[in-house]
């Protein structure tokens, strides 16, 4: 099993910044995968970006050149910074993991943290 604790939400200004954290615990042979989602009010929840386990990362279009995904394996931790943020960022961002438990893979995700950009 896997747990995925958020942290770094908050209310911002438009065109401000915030940085999401997502730190995995729990018991498990590996994580490949580490990503967010969000999910506005009345909206389906939506990919934002992916990092693999070797740091290789691709973004949704509506986000690329403004939010920046990194890792750190040896904490087993994905921080997501978000720069020029814009109304429409405004949503509960949520933190996944693909993880390998025993010889299964498994998609785990952390409880979301709320996101609300102010104009």
């Amino acid at each position: 099993q896997v747990q995925l604790v958020e942290s770094g939400g908050g209310l911002v200004q438009a065109g401000g910044s915030l940085r999401l954290s997502c730190a995995a615990s729990g018991s498990y042979a590996s994580i490949n995968a580490m990503g967010w989602y969000r999910q506005a009010p009345g909206k389906q929840r939506e990919w934002v970006v992916d990092i693999t386990s070797r740091g290789d990362s691709v973004y949704a279009d509506s986000v690329k050149g403004r939010f920046t995904i990194s890792r750190d394996n040896a904490k087993n931790t994905v921080y997501l910074q978000m720069n020029s943020l814009k109304l429409e960022d405004t949503a509960v961002y949520y933190c996944r993991a693909t993880a390998v438990v025993r010889t299964a893979t498994y998609n785990y995700w952390g409880q979301g943290t709320q996101v609300t950009v102010s104009s």
